[in-house]
């Protein structure tokens, strides 16, 4: 399993950067997106005397998987894979204003099942809009923040832990931390609030781009859920990211290289198969058949049966030896694994 720049435990970045200064961290963050990763990886590869070797892509990994096949497809045997296939030659702005759409239904399947949670959920809204929910992070939850729960519907068990949270008293410190655990982007790992938006500018700048295309149901009922939606006044109002606000702000307005190339992707040869979820709340399935067409050799599994996490609790890794005859395990969320061939 490869530690993708700035985590795990080679060069992981922490707070204990800030100290080189806010511009000279955000220059130093521009080289963590997937096109840095994959020359990282071929020095492995270069290391380890592999002429090829295979990749698995859970989401974040299977984006560097396609930036792998725009300038090294010779190095890549077979590629898999799960909930990552990305957006190739649409901007952020596409890709979020989408994901608000799997969003929605997301919510209103939830909702459909739990009509009562929409009422809790509401009563909750108005407490975050006065100022009442406060974490044992020091944290005054702001309404964006307590919308972006959302994200747990992305995983095949997520819905639970909302449904667990919904039904518990507010004023009660077992909602506080559970709250805490609950919602995304905090100080654990402030580079998924920092770099996220990069992930899919294939070019540009991204600006907060998911914050100015949130369709105007989504502002005007704020029992809408929101998933990787982030928002520029977390660094305002979430302790554990003030001191990242500089940072934040330099990589939105940061002009990205290009991820992908077409040509190059046509013409990789690729072979491989894709876990493709029909109601992926992250990697929308639209851009995900866009891109797999692509790649003529790589087959698509489209299913509804897992959201993005079927990596870790389905059946999907024996549905890849299926598709080619090639066995291979992973777990955890946003991983690249490379093997050489068997």
């Amino acid at each position: 399993m490869l530690d993708q720049r700035g985590t795990g435990r080679s060069t992981p970045v922490t707070d204990d950067d800030l100290a080189l200064g806010a511009q000279v961290l955000a220059e130093r963050l521009t080289h963590l997106r997937a096109d840095s990763i994959v020359r990282d990886a071929e020095a492995v590869r270069e290391h380890l005397g592999a002429e090829k070797w295979s990749t698995l892509g859970q989401s974040f990994g299977g984006f560097t998987t396609l930036s792998y096949l725009s300038t090294d497809a010779a190095s890549l045997e077979h590629v898999f894979f799960t909930g990552g296939l990305s957006a190739v030659g649409h901007t952020p702005e596409e890709a979020y204003a989408l994901t608000y759409d799997k969003s929605r239904a997301a919510c209103q399947r939830y909702y459909r099942r739990f009509p009562e949670h929409r009422e809790a959920f509401a009563r909750l809204v108005d407490l975050a809009a006065a100022g009442r929910i406060e974490l044992p992070t020091g944290e005054v939850v702001s309404v964006s923040r307590l919308r972006s729960l959302g994200s747990l519907l992305g995983s095949d068990d997520g819905w639970q832990s909302l449904w667990a949270l919904l039904e518990k008293d507010p004023r009660g410190n077992a909602f506080r931390h559970d709250l805490t655990d609950a919602l995304p982007f905090g100080g654990r790992n402030p580079l998924y609030y920092v770099v996220h938006e990069s992930c899919y500018a294939d070019g540009g700048t991204t600006a907060w781009a998911a914050e100015r295309v949130e369709p105007d149901d989504f502002r005007s009922d704020p029992t809408l859920l929101t998933a990787e939606h982030v928002h520029a006044e977390w660094a305002e109002t979430v302790p554990a990211l003030r001191p990242w606000r500089e940072v934040a702000e330099a990589i939105a307005a940061h002009e990205w290289p290009r991820l992908y190339d077409v040509e190059a992707l046509r013409a990789s040869d690729a072979r491989g198969a894709a876990a493709v979820y029909y109601n992926d709340i992250y990697v929308p399935v639209e851009y995900s058949m866009e891109t797999v067409s692509l790649l003529p050799g790589v087959t698509p599994w489209v299913t509804s049966q897992y959201e993005h996490s079927g990596l870790r609790s389905g059946e999907v890794l024996p549905a890849c030896s299926i598709w080619r005859g090639t066995g291979s395990s992973a777990d955890g969320h946003d991983s690249l694994k490379l093997a050489p061939p068997a």
